[in-house]
């Protein structure tokens, strides 16, 4: 499995500035399906405090583009992550990625729990998974379209 971990290239304005995914070789019949991972729910508090003026280019939809930054992981939860998908879905992943968000953050872009799934997007709850354990309310975003199937030789 190959893990690629991009750090930022200068001292992130906040701490929430980790994106993740993973490559599931083989996930509801497609082969090797990317899952963007986010923070599905978070305190009200851990937005206080932080200008979002600095982080966000622009006003149109500011709010769904705060979305994208606190859907972000800080590089302690990150590492936990990996830590515990090295350990439970090794034989089963492909690959996992991280990359710092780039700030500012143009207005009106869509955070990943703001996607509705249909036929072919969807979602892994991982708090629904019994054998998970950090207690942080993660969600994968996926699109099986986005995927080559499974075929049968």
């Amino acid at each position: 499995m190959e893990i690629i971990i991009i750090q930022p290239e200068e001292t992130p304005p906040v701490p929430f500035v980790h994106s993740l995914s993973m490559v599931i070789k083989s996930f509801k019949g497609r082969r090797d399906v990317e899952v963007h991972l986010f923070r599905s729910s978070w305190e009200t508090a851990m937005e206080e405090g932080v200008d979002w003026t600095r982080l966000i280019s622009g006003t149109e939809d500011a709010e769904s583009s705060r979305r994208v930054i606190m859907e972000s992981f800080t590089a302690a939860e990150r590492d936990r992550i990996i830590k515990y998908l090295k350990e439970q879905y090794s034989t089963r992943l492909r690959g996992i990625r991280s990359t710092p968000l780039t700030f500012p953050v143009p207005a009106g872009l869509a955070g990943l729990s703001q996607l509705t799934p249909n036929k072919s997007v969807g979602l892994i709850e991982f708090e629904r998974i019994p054998s998970y354990s950090l207690g942080l309310p993660i969600k994968g975003l996926y699109d099986l379209n986005q995927h080559p199937p499974i075929v049968e030789d």
